[in-house]
């Protein structure tokens, strides 16, 4: 009716005024649409929602195949997703990788390391096994695998290396522990040598010292804790030889003719000389030779002494010292540094 007009929102609009309005309002929707997608608990796609079940999946079987290989936690990891979660293949994978870091890792110096003892049926040995540094030397790892080494090594017959790196350990082989160390630690380790004595008509013993000395005794009669104290003497004398009969025939001349031209031009009278030469000749003998020494332990005897009186004969001993005879690089770092500053 005329008497009662419409509010002035119904007052009909412009056509122009209606579409912005409706672009407005479809606007507004879309944009709440998109707000409750965002915010809704299901809105993550399917394929996140996997990915972040498998990380959780993958925990356990991370922890699993880390105990297994000894490998690092990020190259299980890696390797587990590579193989959708099969640890079995994935050991087998790192196994292969394990191998091939230890092929370029052979031709590094290894001169640091330890000596590993071990008896079975009468016979004592000693092994060898070096790394690149003094802290892995110490570590648990790599004590254990000396140890092992050790102990396949007095299982086997001769002082083969080859062989005993081919020995069973642990399921697989020797060499395959050592492969799998070199992959866990990431330094060159290498079984360099055994040292082997004894037998069941005889008596051996060992001594270690800080891991770095290796000595083993081997004599008639006695006992293995008597051969524990000679080569304690050995460790610390470091003898070149056993008993004078082990002294080679050229050794002795050659001795021979250095204390001769020593004495040459005394002017004393020949037969003089030769009595001045034979002297110092035995000296050098007993000084070399380990039943000839003093017995460092007490000081009152020598070491052939101390066997006599225990009912023992000298057969012979081994001495050796982790590194002995490997060349060690030197490294030069002021070289080092110009050579990167040059961009070589």
């Amino acid at each position: 009716p005329s008497g009662n007009p419409l509010p002035s929102f119904f007052v009909p609009a412009p056509d122009h005024q209606y579409h912005q309005l409706i672009m407005k309002l479809a606007f507004a929707l879309a944009l709440t649409a998109t707000m409750a997608s965002a915010f809704a608990p299901n809105a993550l796609p399917a394929t996140v929602r996997q990915s972040t079940s498998l990380s959780a999946v993958a925990i356990a079987q991370i922890k699993e195949l880390r105990e297994a290989t000894g490998a690092g936690m990020m190259d299980c990891k890696k390797v587990l997703i590579e193989f959708d979660g099969d640890v079995e293949a994935a050991a087998d994978e790192l196994r292969k990788k394990g191998l091939a870091k230890a092929d370029k890792k052979a031709s590094r110096i290894a001169a640091e390391g330890k000596i590993a003892m071990a008896s079975a049926d009468g016979k004592t040995v000693l092994v060898e096994v070096n790394c690149e540094t003094d802290f892995v030397a110490k570590d648990d790892s790599f004590t254990n695998f000396a140890s092992k080494a050790a102990g396949a090594a007095a299982a086997m017959d001769g002082d083969d290396i080859e062989a005993l790196m081919a020995s069973s350990v642990d399921g697989g082989s020797l060499e395959d522990a050592r492969a799998a160390l070199v992959s866990k630690i990431g330094e060159n380790i290498q079984v360099r040598r055994v040292a082997a004595r004894g037998s069941s008509d005889t008596t051996t013993g060992a001594y270690v010292h800080m891991q770095r000395i290796g000595v083993l005794v081997e004599i008639e009669g006695g006992t293995p804790e008597l051969c524990t104290d000679v080569a304690m003497h050995v460790a610390a004398m470091n003898p070149a030889y056993a008993t004078k009969e082990d002294v080679p025939a050229a050794d002795v001349e050659k001795e021979r003719a250095f204390l001769t031209e020593q004495v040459a031009d005394s002017g004393k009278p020949e037969e003089i000389i030769a009595k001045m030469v034979e002297g110092r000749l035995n000296k050098f003998l007993s000084e070399n030779c380990l039943v000839s020494q003093q017995y460092v332990k007490t000081n009152d005897r020598t070491v052939g002494k101390l066997l006599e009186e225990n009912g023992a004969k000298m057969i012979g001993f081994t001495r050796i010292a982790v590194g002995e005879g490997i060349e060690k690089k030197e490294d030069d770092f002021a070289a080092e540094v110009a050579a990167m500053a040059a961009g070589n």
